[in-house]
């Protein structure tokens, strides 16, 4: 097993949660197996994530923890993100940090385009996302046709060319049955250890 550089990302906005439990086993093993790994917490980082702007002709500047975000995602082989399901999407943080970061001339180029749509600037990349929700995966694919996932990994990860992403489940996460948790812990461990 090869060794890799691995960014992961806890997406939940709050200082304890069962994501950031998930990150931590994730790392804990990914660093066991010999893996160069750095995570971050979504909560520990300090920025606006109202982008404010109407175009890109003028953007924002980054704040220093998303500029060091950013610097993660390019450093990385692989990405990791733990995040909720929180209304069919991402929370509001974590969006934000998307909407705020990946910019033209760093994550995709407007001026180099395939059949009308930029050309991606972080290719080279995979990605893990490790998904909490109350929905049962079955109801997610049948009810709502993975709009998630598809959301992840084609409007954000794949945009800018971090592909393949795979997906880990786990449901219903605000009232696990008994052992259920350490179950999905032992699961992450797992992944972590290959660097998958």
């Amino acid at each position: 097993m090869s060794r890799k550089r691995i960014f992961i990302l806890d997406g939940h906005p709050a200082r304890q949660s069962l994501c950031r439990g998930l990150a931590e086993a994730y790392s804990d093993a990914a660093q066991a197996a010999g893996h160069n790994v750095r995570l971050v917490h979504l909560n520990d980082l300090a920025f606006d994530m109202d982008y404010e702007r109407a175009g890109y002709r003028d953007p924002k500047p980054l704040e220093p923890a998303l500029e060091q975000v950013m610097q993660d995602i390019e450093w990385c082989e692989h990405l990791v993100m733990v995040t909720p399901m929180w209304w069919g999407g991402l929370p509001a943080k974590l969006k934000g940090l998307f909407d705020r970061a990946f910019l033209p001339g760093r994550s995709f180029d407007t001026r180099v385009t395939k059949l009308g749509m930029p050309a991606p600037m972080l290719g080279g990349r995979s990605a893990r996302v490790v998904l909490t929700a109350d929905t049962p995966g079955w109801f997610l694919r049948v009810r709502y046709g993975n709009a998630m996932i598809r959301q992840v990994r084609g409007q954000i990860l794949g945009f800018v060319g971090i592909k393949p992403t795979r997906f880990t489940y786990f449901a219903a996460a605000s009232h696990p049955k008994d052992g259920q948790a350490q179950r999905w812990l032992a699961k992450v461990r797992r992944i972590g250890a290959q660097g998958a």
